[in-house]
């Protein structure tokens, strides 16, 4: 081999190196009592399903106890002395330990961090007779995108492993944090790690050359969906009370429908993304907002509840100034629009039934249900993704080669030539904005015309419909990225909080 292969040859596999060396790294931070047997590991890799009872019978009877419990319920049982928060905290980083070693799952492990901080929350409720926070003792995870003290953030790069979003000397290397994770500590949160990501977060499934590709713990056959797929993950084997993802186009919603999670994404300026890192973070024009994964409606209504209570507007001018509202704007029964597909694709049987039940549920406890047909969507699939990713995506190609490590599949299309495309001239740009705007003001003439039809005389309340087409999505096979409602108008009806 001549020394110009060699050289070539050492600098291709440095970043597996890099990647190995993260791998193992995180792995160390498992204590021997949590390791898992390879006869386990190899079972799981053999079973369709690793939920449910396959899944529970790794664990202990009061692990098994603590962690089916919902935040709520943890919360009254902590305030009551009925289990401390060293307890919770232990419990749900020992279910989190087995999660990742089943499914890779995790980019970030903090668990004893996150036991020293629980033991402090003990110390000041025996001290002062009261919780921190309405989050006292809740052991969450945040998909790798947030900053935690102590944590790297990699946003899956292997480049940005042991950097400040891929810079070096920074000062600010796992010592920076989040606007978010300041508020949610001060309210009681314990982080116990971070979560996977596909890397660069530009795809709907989830992807990277650290940990590698995200199946689904329900059907290991199945994709667990993106970006947010470590994320949802990590909630459907209840290793976390709740987690903190993030949603442009789906990012938090798809994987929540595929593993059967509750994902809330609010509307933009709701939560803060002061801090996070981000990719093409300049596009402000459509930006990505913080979205809340959990086990339930009551823990997602507790976390958003608890952060408005920090009153994020005062650290973060891109906040909006809305407190949480307990009481309704709407009395008595609602009107809920129903769009079943799209008009370009029809959602899988399974989905269309789904639909069915609910309609049904709706009709049963004295809902109207009027049928929706807004703007049409190919107006919002011809926006998206030129207006997310106008700019060529050279930040994304930049942390890319800064391991030189390979793309993979899911992110390969933004990147035709091997290299990043051109970015689209400013003033096309512009229009795209404009005809944005236009679509966004015709989808809200169309949603306040709906009173027009309903029998109370007020728009409707919300809207009802698929998240994505699939039931299930094969790995490397989410053909249709076409979202059902990408582009809804800002201050629509279906948001109160």
């Amino acid at each position: 081999m001549g020394i110009l292969s060699w050289l070539s040859g050492s600098q291709s596999s440095r970043w597996k190196q890099i990647a190995e060396t993260k791998r193992n790294a995180d792995l160390a931070k498992i204590p021997a009592a949590w390791r898992l047997s390879e006869a386990v590991l190899k079972a799981a890799k053999c079973s369709e399903r690793i939920t449910g009872g396959f899944f529970e019978t790794l664990l202990d009877k009061k692990t098994l106890q603590v962690t089916s419990l919902d935040a709520p319920d943890l919360i009254q049982r902590m305030n009551s002395s009925e289990l401390t928060a060293v307890e919770v905290v232990t419990a749900f980083c020992k279910r989190a330990a087995y999660a990742h070693q089943l499914t890779s799952n995790m980019l970030e492990i903090d668990f004893d961090n996150a036991i020293r901080q629980a033991y402090e929350l003990d110390v000041h409720f025996q001290t002062h007779g009261e919780l921190v926070g309405p989050l006292h003792g809740l052991p969450m995870t945040f998909k790798d995108q947030f900053h935690v003290h102590g944590l790297g953030t990699s946003l899956g790069f292997v480049g940005w492993i042991d950097t400040f979003e891929g810079k070096k000397g920074t000062g600010k290397e796992k010592v920076f944090e989040s606007q978010i994770t300041k508020e949610l500590k001060s309210l009681g949160a314990v982080p116990i790690g971070k979560t996977s990501v596909v890397v660069s977060l530009w795809a709907p499934e989830t992807n990277n050359n650290i940990v590698g590709y995200q199946l689904n713990p329900h059907n290991q056959a199945l994709s667990a969906g993106g970006s947010s797929g470590g994320e949802a993950v990590m909630q459907a084997l209840r290793g976390s009370t709740f987690g903190i993802g993030s949603d442009i186009g789906g990012s938090v919603t798809i994987p929540s429908s595929y593993t059967g999670v509750f994902g809330f994404k609010p509307s933009s300026a709701r939560i803060s993304m002061k801090g996070v890192a981000n990719t093409a973070p300049g596009q402000q024009v459509m930006p990505t907002s913080a979205g809340i994964m959990g086990p339930s409606v009551g823990t997602v209504n507790l976390v958003l509840k608890s952060l408005l209570a920090t009153k994020p507007w005062l650290q973060d001018p891109f906040v909006v100034p809305i407190p949480w509202r307990d009481e309704p704007e709407d009395s008595g029964n609602l009107t809920f629009g129903i769009m079943e597909h799209d008009a370009n694709v029809h959602p899988h049987p399974p989905v269309a039934r789904a639909m069915r039940i609910a309609q049904a549920a709706l009709k049963a406890a004295g809902h109207e249900l009027l049928e929706w047909n807004p703007p049409s969507n190919n107006r919002s699939i011809g926006l998206h993704g030129r207006i997310a990713r106008g700019d060529g995506c050279p930040d994304v190609w930049e942390a890319l080669r800064l391991s030189d490590e390979p793309l993979v599949p899911q992110i390969k299309s933004l990147f035709p030539n091997n290299a990043p495309p051109s970015p689209i001239p400013l003033p096309q740009y512009e229009n795209l904005v404009v005809d944005m705007m236009e679509y966004r003001q015709d989808y809200q003439e169309y949603w306040m015309s709906s009173a027009d039809r309903t029998r109370s005389g007020r728009p409707v309340a919300a809207i009802i419909q698929p998240v994505s087409p699939y039931a299930g999505l094969l790995p490397g096979k989410y053909f249709y990225s076409g979202m059902y409602a990408r582009c809804r108008p800002q201050g629509s009806g279906a948001y109160r909080n």
